[in-house]
């Protein structure tokens, strides 16, 4: 599906748009990705891709990736609109789908909810939306619990992602997105259901 010219432009690319630290995490994404696609049975090139090109435009400003937003027809909701670190998965999927030409759905549909999740979620959305919490670079508290969990289950490091990420947003009181709460909802739905049976 990729070949090597062009992962080495899509390299390039990402270079010339995204600052040092942003760049080795869209490696470390990538990378994390097609592990968790082998592990798990999803397209690993794809999931390299994604991973690879989900950050692209989080460097842009704010105004410019409305811009890109616009263009490409999103209309924010009232919490979108009041949350702009979530612009970049939506900008992001315009930006492939119309700048760079990448038509594939499992493909967009990873980059555009790598930052939220959402309730049905593919498998390689998922393995993109878990790839960015474990990437080599993270740090954060409980980062080896997530990748513990990822080698294990990807409902269940959703399932935790979401819990962590929920709780951050709540005490800090930023809007939280309706897609990351409906994705909360139905693994632990899931969960309970699967606990019963």
């Amino acid at each position: 599906m990729i070949d090597e010219k062009t992962k080495a432009e899509y390299l390039s690319l990402l270079q010339t748009r995204l600052n040092e630290k942003r760049f080795i995490h869209s490696l470390n994404v990538a990378d994390a990705a097609v592990t968790l696609a082998r592990r798990f049975g999803a397209d690993e090139e794809k999931a390299y891709l994604a991973g690879l090109l989900h950050d692209i435009t989080k460097n842009e400003t704010d105004e410019n990736q409305l811009q890109i937003m616009e263009s490409g027809g999103i209309i924010l909701s009232m919490t979108q609109r009041n949350n702009p670190k979530l612009w970049h998965a939506m900008s992001g999927m315009i930006y492939l789908r119309d700048t760079l030409g990448i038509k594939d759905e499992e493909i967009l549909g990873a980059v555009r909810w790598h930052t939220t999740g959402k309730a049905g979620m593919t498998l390689l959305e998922k393995v993109v939306f878990i790839a960015d919490y474990i990437s080599d670079e993270r740090d954060y508290p409980d980062v080896d619990v997530m990748r513990h969990l990822a080698e294990v289950s990807l409902d269940a490091a959703a399932l935790y992602a979401l819990k962590y990420s929920l709780k951050h947003l709540s005490l800090k009181e930023k809007p939280i997105c309706e897609d990351s709460v409906a994705m909360y909802n139905e693994l632990v739905i899931r969960k309970r259901k699967d606990r019963s049976e």
